[in-house]
């Protein structure tokens, strides 16, 4: 019987602690759960405690549906105190030294790795040697046709040079957002390139099938290797919260583009789930994708 090939969302597992109170978050997890409902095979993988909130994960994990696997570990689930902002922008601090700063590499996860059709990580979860280097490990373990897509997400310090350009190396879809780009075009020495030209340069300089930019209200661009740029507006809409927008993006993109839908159209979809998306409280509302996808 042929294995299963999963899309998986990788790195850190966590609880957003928001004024409303604590919702399950961590970037895979929203990954898995945008990506899963268009009808994808997906699986969040990360690590959790040995504590009461590991079982609160699991349940919520339940609840929504998710394949996971997560091991045990002997350090604290991941939590994130969310504070919002009067537009409901989110700022955050980030516990460490936690579960998922130590996600091991099991036999079940090189399983997966073998079988992956896509992965996505970010450089947040690296922020620790142990994840790093196990991230590291099942990602070298997929197949040649599988999508790397590398979501940064540059929260607080934890990121450095070293484990950016690592990432783009691996890597053949890289998401970023316009922030993110003023920060990496100082720290790669991009200056005097404007925001195309950087983009254009770093899909050049690390042979990436694609870039996408996210620019807020300022709309989105994927650039392609074979220099095709969509550009897509932002909607207007009456924002709830935008916590897991921008993975509800990346999952519904990368399911596009392995459902086999162009460029252009994927832009498209996943430009309107995550409008969608900021529209309602939390990061895994039930998106109705048949309307997104007419």
């Amino acid at each position: 019987m042929e294995k299963k090939r999963y899309i998986v969302g990788l790195g850190e597992a966590l609880w957003d602690v928001l004024p409303e109170g604590k919702k399950l978050g961590g970037a895979p997890a929203n990954f898995a759960y945008h990506a899963a409902q268009f009808g994808l095979d997906t699986i969040a993988i990360s690590a959790l405690g040995e504590d009461a909130l590991a079982e609160e994960t699991i349940e919520a994990l339940k609840e929504h549906n998710l394949n996971y696997l997560m091991p045990r570990v002997p350090y604290p689930t991941g939590t994130v105190q969310v504070t919002l902002t009067g537009d409901g922008i989110p700022t955050y601090e980030i516990k460490e030294n936690v579960a998922w700063d130590n996600i091991p590499f099991t036999p079940e996860m090189e399983e997966i790795a073998k079988n992956a059709r896509a992965v996505c990580f970010g450089s947040l979860a690296q922020r620790n040697i142990v994840s790093r280097e196990n991230i590291r490990k099942f990602l070298d373990t997929t197949p040649d046709d599988c999508l790397r897509i590398c979501d940064i997400n540059l929260r607080q310090q934890f990121y450095s040079k070293e484990v950016l350009e690592d990432s783009f190396c691996i890597c053949n879809i890289l998401k970023i957002n316009d922030e993110e780009l003023v920060v990496v075009n100082r720290m790669f020495g991009y200056d005097g390139l404007d925001m195309r030209q950087t983009c254009e340069k770093i899909v050049q300089d690390y042979h990436l099938k694609m870039l996408v930019l996210t620019c807020g209200t300022n709309g989105s661009y994927v650039f392609t290797d074979d220099g095709l740029t969509s550009f897509q507006d932002t909607p207007k809409v009456e924002v709830a919260d935008t916590v897991g927008a921008g993975d509800s993006f990346t999952g519904s993109f990368c399911a596009c583009i392995i459902n086999g839908k162009p460029v252009q159209q994927a832009h498209k979809i996943a430009v309107s789930v995550s409008a969608f998306v900021c529209t309602q409280n939390g990061a895994m509302p039930i998106v109705p994708i048949d309307k997104f996808c007419q």
